[in-house]
């Protein structure tokens, strides 16, 4: 067997594990492990907010469009024409005079 194979087989039996110097080896492979599983902690925890995010944007476009049919319903609601319609039950009616304006004039002394 060359030199080669026999390094392949070794580190397949785990021998380096296993040798002298092997914690040195531990040291390194629980340092690798670590990282990993913060690796995927901290994929998980991107995912959570991308799925909050989603969340907050569909729950935004929902209050907008219920916004702007609420504004559209009271610019209806405002409008001369149904204000009219409204009070003429009460015996209302517009005012065929323009309004008066009142001052106030205030002396500085």
């Amino acid at each position: 067997m060359s030199k080669t194979k026999e390094n392949i087989v070794k580190f397949l039996k785990g021998e380096f594990l296993l040798n002298e110097d092997a914690f040195k080896n531990w040291r390194m492979v629980i340092f690798i492990i670590l990282l990993l599983l913060m690796m995927v902690r901290s994929g998980h925890i991107t995912d959570e907010k991308v799925m909050h995010i989603s969340k907050l944007s569909k729950q935004e476009r929902e209050l907008r469009a219920e916004y702007i049919a609420v504004r559209s319903k009271a610019m209806k609601l405002k409008l001369e024409s149904n204000l009219k319609e409204k009070v003429k039950d009460m015996g209302l009616k517009s005012s065929n005079e323009p309004a008066n304006v009142i001052r106030v004039i205030e002396n500085d002394q």
